[in-house]
């Protein structure tokens, strides 16, 4: 088995097994909306449906990036969470497809037009491995691969550094972003995995012709601390566990860029009401990875539940 692939069981794993990875840290819960009595509208009239990228779904939705791979429990989860993003109408993000370069293996975790060909399909990669072995014709091979609608470029500089055997060479991934979104045959997403972007850093991404950001910030899942599960020395991975800009606050702090760019917003997103306050911060689309890891694990039929569930929360 590919170190790659390893690496991505551990994940999946330590992720659905250890409840302390997810931060519980509820940014969300510290808006509060006002209540009106007297909403003066029907609840069945209530339309959730939105587009994305020219595509409708039923609500603003997305089951983000958590995995991908050769091994049986990985290509099944994939196939899971697409098939139910098909029949849900919800959009869906694969995990690092950097394996697909490595592993012939794992194309069925990434080839999924036979059960979702109609679902907003996004394809992913580390864009620290522009620095590294990737290149245009790499990304162009992944995003073939998944007939993707889009391609996320994740940014997880934290994770590098925490990770026993991360790539930390970070320097100037916003000239090469720039040049790689006027080479792909699709439009590019720019992620954090849980530490968010700040204004800085939109302002650097400003100039490389994207049009679109995941926030991803802190409050879920922490990837630092994950591998510091993973280290002969957790103490470097403790320490950063709660490293970052909360999800809401990112989200406030660049509402000044919404004409430039149209936002998702992730990481501690864990109802249909997070997803409210998070369109009303500004985001376009609303990324939840966790709570779909088990029901992934279990079947079609349980990814769907978790999707509807959602859906009635938020209407």
């Amino acid at each position: 088995m590919s170190k790659i692939n390893q690496r991505k069981i551990d994940h999946v794993n330590l992720v659905a097994d250890l409840d302390e990875l997810d931060r519980h840290q509820a940014h969300f819960d510290n808006i509060r909306l006002t209540h009106r009595a007297l909403p003066e509208l029907s609840l069945d009239e209530i339309d959730t449906q939105i587009t994305f990228m020219n595509k409708d779904l039923s609500f603003p939705l997305l089951i983000s990036s958590m995995t991908g791979g050769s091994d049986e429990m990985l290509i099944k989860m994939n196939r899971n969470l697409a098939e139910a993003a098909e029949a849900e109408k919800v959009a869906f993000a694969v995990g690092s497809q950097r394996i697909l370069l490595k592993d012939n293996s794992s194309l069925d975790s990434f080839s999924l037009r036979d059960v979702a060909p109609t679902t907003l399909l996004f394809g992913n990669i580390g864009a620290v491995q522009l620095n590294y072995s990737i290149d245009i014709e790499h990304c162009k091979q992944i995003i073939k691969v998944l007939s993707a609608d889009a391609l996320c470029l994740h940014l997880n500089p934290l994770q590098e550094a925490v990770q026993p055997e991360g790539d930390t060479n970070f320097t100037a991934l916003s000239s090469k972003i720039a040049h790689l979104s006027k080479e792909i045959p699709c439009p590019i997403i720019v992620k954090e995995v849980g530490s968010g972007i700040s204004v800085e850093d939109a302002t650097l991404l400003k100039n490389t012709g994207i049009s679109y950001i995941d926030v991803a910030g802190t409050g879920g899942t922490s990837w630092s601390l994950v591998e510091s599960k993973r280290s002969d020395d957790a103490s470097l991975g403790e320490l950063f566990k709660d490293w970052g800009i909360p999800t809401p606050y990112a989200l406030r702090a660049l509402q000044k860029f919404n004409k430039d760019f149209a936002f998702i917003s992730s990481g501690g997103v864990r109802n249909g009401l997070d997803m409210v306050k998070s369109n009303i911060l500004g985001a376009s689309l609303c990324g939840i990875a966790k709570p779909f890891l088990k029901p992934a694990q279990e079947s079609v039929e349980a990814v769907r539940e978790k999707i509807r569930s959602l859906k009635k929360e938020y209407k």
